[in-house]
């Protein structure tokens, strides 16, 4: 992996792409580990997840100006756009919780033995709960207490660490606050939410009760990209587990916060492995 680079990419689709991408790489001696595709014939755009490596130097940027050229805005496939990323690299992560601490357990432990590709600087709380958890990680907590006189000021103080620690994604993990839009713009597509629900269906409060009261046979987890629509961004990945009638409401909040833990840890991961483009709506995952 040494050397191993990501190109993630998206343009408008159109006879020629993977021949041009491919092109770039053959010219430089490069080799393709892995290459995924996806044409969306609904929105005419392609995407592409490429792993190439290794590159003679641990900087891929010397590749860059042959993909200005194709993205530029007289190219048969502007608007383009493009990324690549060192595979060793690690995604900085922020993460958000209030109360309920199921998920951020589950998260820490799979970065701290290496089964998440990611950096957790700093983990915020509206409540103290889970300092003592943070600092059994060494990891930074900050307690930052939000009223509705006060989401402003809190939001802008999230924003500062996302700035002091280059938080690149922010992971809300059954963190019980509804964000701002001015948030969710400054962050756009860069935060993701577990909702505790297999949506669209059963949104808002308390939907494990919800389902109970309507006798359902399937529960599950939803994780998706936020946006200032509450439980309407792009969904990344759902889950499922089979309940029945013996099983009381607590039961089934107890059998959903596996699937939830289950269901962000996969979106985390394939979020820190560029794996998820953003499609208008929806996403295509690769």
């Amino acid at each position: 992996m040494a050397n191993d680079h990501f190109l993630t990419l998206s343009c408008r689709d159109k006879p020629g792409i993977v021949h041009a991408v491919t092109g770039v790489f053959a010219h430089e001696g490069l080799n393709i580990l892995d290459l995924q595709q996806f044409s969306d014939p609904t929105s005419e755009k392609f995407f592409m997840r490429v792993h190439f490596g290794p590159t003679p130097t641990e900087s891929a940027d010397y590749l860059r100006p042959a993909f200005d050229s194709l993205a530029a805005s007289d190219s048969d496939y502007h608007p383009m756009t493009y990324d690549i990323r060192p595979v060793a690299r690690k995604t900085r992560v922020l993460i958000m919780v209030s109360k309920i601490g199921h998920c951020l357990n589950d998260l820490l432990f799979r970065a701290k033995t290496g089964q998440l590709p990611i950096e957790i600087p700093v983990i915020v709380s509206n409540h103290p709960d889970f300092a003592p958890l943070a600092a059994s990680y060494g990891i930074d907590f900050r307690h930052l207490p939000v009223t509705a006189a006060t989401k402003a000021d809190q939001e802008g103080q999230v924003l500062d660490l996302v700035k002091e620690h280059n938080v690149e994604l922010i992971v809300l993990a059954r963190y019980m606050q509804v964000l701002s839009p001015t948030l969710c713009e400054a962050m756009s597509g860069r935060i993701i939410n577990i909702h505790h629900s297999f949506l669209p269906s059963f949104k808002g409060a308390k939907p494990y009760h919800q389902a109970y009261d309507r006798g359902v046979k399937i529960i599950g987890a939803t994780a998706h990209f936020v946006t200032a629509d509450l439980d309407e961004g792009p969904i990344i990945e759902q889950r499922v587990a089979r309940v029945d009638h013996s099983m009381s409401a607590k039961a089934l909040v107890d059998e959903g916060s596996n699937v939830e833990s289950q269901v962000l840890a996969a979106a985390v991961k394939w979020v820190a492995e560029r794996r998820v483009f953003l499609n208008g709506a929806r996403t295509v995952v690769f």
